[in-house]
């Protein structure tokens, strides 16, 4: 048998052809390799390039916008002309002669002109945030009087704050801002003096009003007074009430359904006089309609000053604009009340319940209505003869 058919040549073949497969399949890998590469590195310059255009067209806007620089990201800043607009201000209603007349000015404002500047005044000493500074380009912000206007139109009118910005030219958050100082301003300093206790001059002047109007003793505060109604000596005010109230010795309530003359007047005076509290409120609602409308504030310390504020304004206003004919000079020298007060607490807890049990008497409540009944009727027929 010939052991060498196929022998070392065919051997040789073998060996040399399987390396040549190899060698082929890993320049096929190789080249697989390099497309692959290729194709990335392809997809990358795109993006580059993606990426380059959009920042070359994003600067380009930038450049064709004017170039302003702001505290808040995104803020749209808006060329007012506010130096104009303070000035157009100041010509309408602050000049010596103001192009709009007081009466024009007290409508739009609920108060005079001279009283207006008093608070301005009083809350620019005690705020510098309503003195005009200059920005940092160097121009005039806006005037204490832009900001003080723009609030008394919201408290006034019960409008918007953005709704300040086409004559004022305020912004909506300054003016928002300014509210918010403002009325903090105004309870800080005029509080003290609008918001006080009612002194001993107070009570005479309400006892000498409520006297003149035919209910002496006629209080809407709390202090004791002393006074005579047909010759009956007493020493509590009492409060004109209608028929949801108890009948207490300081409540004079009215007669529901009055028979004869001396009822029916009484209960004239006594509903007309009782009027006066409710149109106090509805003076202080059409004053600042604020006050009436819907709260825009969700802070109730806010809340609190704006009601403050307005009532203190409306205070003030009643006082600039008091009838000076009311004849109650005689009547502000009041001597101050001196209360003694019981240091054992036993003696001040009997006084209490004796206080209490007077103040809760309802005999005291009818001859108290009976003796004013009386009263009026005799002032009517006195003056009718």
């Amino acid at each position: 048998m010939n052991f060498n058919v196929g022998g070392p040549s065919h051997l040789q073949y073998s060996i040399s052809s399987s390396s040549s497969d190899s060698e082929n399949d890993d320049e096929v890998r190789f080249l697989n390799h390099i497309q692959e590469f290729d194709a990335q590195a392809e997809v990358i310059t795109r993006m580059c390039d993606n990426n380059n255009r959009l920042a070359a067209h994003y600067f380009a806007q930038q450049n064709n916008q004017a170039t302003h620089g702001g505290s808040i990201p995104g803020h749209i800043v808006i060329n007012r002309d506010r130096e104009n607009a303070d000035h157009n201000l100041f010509t309408d209603y602050f000049a010596e002669i103001p192009r709009y007349p007081d009466s024009m000015f007290r409508r739009r404002f609920r108060m005079g002109r001279s009283l207006f500047l008093r608070i301005f005044n009083a809350v620019a000493e005690h705020d510098n945030y309503f003195m005009q500074r200059r920005d940092g380009l160097g121009r005039l912000g806006l005037s204490g009087l832009q900001k003080m206007t723009a609030v008394f139109r919201m408290l006034a009118y019960g409008i918007a704050a953005d709704a300040t910005d086409e004559y004022i030219k305020i912004g909506e958050s300054t003016a928002i801002q300014s509210l918010k100082k403002i009325c903090r301003a105004v309870v800080e300093v005029f509080s003290e003096q609008y918001l006080r206790s009612p002194n001993a001059n107070d009570v005479a002047r309400l006892l000498h009003i409520g006297k003149r109007r035919g209910f002496p003793g006629m209080l809407g505060i709390a202090p004791p007074a002393h006074y005579v109604i047909q010759g009956k000596e007493y020493n509590m005010g009492y409060y004109l009430a209608d028929g949801i109230y108890p009948k207490w010795s300081t409540l004079v309530q009215s007669i529901h359904d009055p028979r004869g003359p001396k009822k029916k007047l009484f209960a004239m005076k006594q509903e007309g006089c009782r009027k006066d509290v409710e149109r106090a409120f509805g003076v202080l609602q059409s004053r600042f309609a604020i006050v009436a409308g819907p709260a825009r504030f969700w802070n109730k310390n806010v809340l609190h000053d704006i009601m403050t504020a307005c009532i203190i304004m409306h205070n003030m206003i009643i006082e600039d604009e008091r009838d000076v004919d009311a004849a109650i000079e005689d009547w502000m020298e009041a001597p101050t009340p001196e209360v003694e007060i019981a240091v054992d607490e036993n003696t001040r807890f009997q006084e209490f319940l004796a206080r209490h049990r007077q103040i809760k008497d309802r005999e005291a409540h009818i001859a108290l209505r009976n003796t004013l009944i009386d009263h009026l009727w005799e002032e009517y027929t006195n003056s009718e003869n």
